[in-house]
């Protein structure tokens, strides 16, 4: 009944509003180039289909898609030949796709938009043998066609916080008729699979299988001119990496504090959304500092360096000698301090690692991490690591002992996925 009123009410929306919908999308380069491939113009090839299974996984944006490569490849390793195909909803997170899966999936594209003829154009096209959804984008019609058709759909990576709890029960009319259509849920932590337990979800098909991200595999840049050449020679490199409003403010301050006692410091800034290079500059120059962006030619080194690109931010944390992760001094929930913790180095975060609970707070217990609430805090730790290298080697390396201590997460959802099959 609640697909049906969805399908009722999409279809209602869809024809009052259809001038305003087409005009959004002719004005804006964003959508005009995304949207048709969305509609299924053009559908992904039809490639010959091999002797293995086809897998179908979708990720929705540049988070979703770096916890979905590791899985990828390891189905390519278990299934040589299988047929993997990729979709991503955003234009970044596509973008970074097609640069870590390139010579791994066999297809990469735009995902459809849940409407119900667009994906059935979708899903004769590529004839799955399972659908593998990456983390969250939930949407009624591909989990109730999946379902009609009988296709295995797997949850992998699942995390559901405290705030997405109380949505999803405030809601629960629609979202636990979605979530009963997944033949398993495999979640993150065991404070996640108890959480959507309390969305009446049998629990048979609850799984806590860990973080994908716990089995990535370091990439290394896939720029002519190797990473290391960008940044300058004998200097101790901080990493501020998925930064957000709000937060840069903070970095450049205790950064140029740091540099008054440290000259040898310098700073690698990757904000989350590359598009905001400019204004960030225009922060940096307020505190006296004059950055370099990635994506320009460089001529020399500036201040700081501005990583305004995709998919080069693991590169910078193997050249760093101390790490904070964004989105985590302001409320957006964090992001992944795997990746600096992984290369051996001190992680930083602020008070929000609500998304990544659970490993922040064994980073933390391993001595790997340390939490810094405000810009006091954050500076006062940067200075105490830059006078200490035993320290920051010390928690470098139990950083890295606590992550490998979690790896096989990749070998976990293999088996499970085979008993789909």
């Amino acid at each position: 009944m609640i697909a049906l009123l969805y399908n009722i009410l999409q279809l209602i929306l869809l024809i009052i509003f259809w001038p305003l919908i087409f005009a959004f999308v002719v004005f804006k380069p964003k959508y005009r180039k995304r949207i048709p491939a969305r509609l299924g113009f053009p559908l992904p090839t039809r490639t010959v289909r091999k002797k293995g299974p086809t897998f179908w996984v979708h990720a929705l944006s540049v988070g979703e898609t770096t916890s979905a490569v590791p899985l990828v490849k390891g189905l390519r390793k278990h299934y040589p030949e299988s047929r993997i195909v990729v979709s991503v909803s955003t234009e970044s997170g596509e973008a970074l796709a097609k640069t870590l899966l390139a010579t791994t999936a066999d297809e990469i594209f735009s995902s459809p938009l849940d409407i119900l003829p667009v994906l059935s154009r979708f899903v004769l096209q590529i004839q799955p043998d399972v659908y593998i959804l990456v983390e969250t984008d939930f949407w009624p019609n591909i989990l109730s066609v999946f379902r009609r058709k009988k296709i295995p759909t797997l949850l992998v990576n699942g995390r559901i916080s405290e705030k997405s709890l109380a949505d999803y029960k405030k809601f629960s009319f629609f979202f636990t008729p979605m979530f009963r259509c997944f033949s398993h849920l495999v979640m993150q932590s065991e404070t996640d699979r108890l959480n959507i337990l309390k969305l009446n979800i049998d629990q048979d098909k609850l799984h806590t299988l860990g973080n994908l991200k716990m089995d990535a595999h370091i990439n290394i840049a896939t720029d002519d001119m190797k990473f290391s050449k960008l940044l300058p020679e004998n200097k101790r490199i901080i990493v501020a990496g998925s930064t957000h409003p709000g937060e840069e403010e903070v970095i450049f301050s205790a950064y140029s504090s740091l540099k008054t006692h440290y000259p040898d410091t310098y700073l690698v800034l990757a904000p989350r959304k590359p598009e905001r290079a400019e204004e960030i500059l225009a922060l940096g120059a307020e505190q006296n500092l004059c950055g370099v962006r990635r994506s320009e030619k460089l001529s020399e080194f500036g201040d700081y360096f501005l990583l305004d690109t995709i998919g080069e931010l693991a590169d910078a944390y193997r050249h760093g000698a101390i790490s904070f992760v964004g989105g985590t001094l302001v409320a957006e929930g964090g992001h992944n301090p795997i990746e600096p913790a992984s290369m051996g180095i001190p992680v930083l975060f602020g008070p929000h690692m609500e998304d990544f609970a659970e490993v922040a707070s064994n980073l933390i217990h391993s001595g790997g991490a340390v939490s810094v609430a405000n810009h006091s805090e954050l500076e006062s730790t940067l200075r105490e690591l830059m006078s200490d290298s035993t320290k920051r080697e010390q928690m470098g390396l139990a950083a890295k002992a606590c992550i490998d201590s979690q790896k096989g997460v990749i070998k976990q959802h293999i088996d499970l996925i085979q008993t789909v099959l």
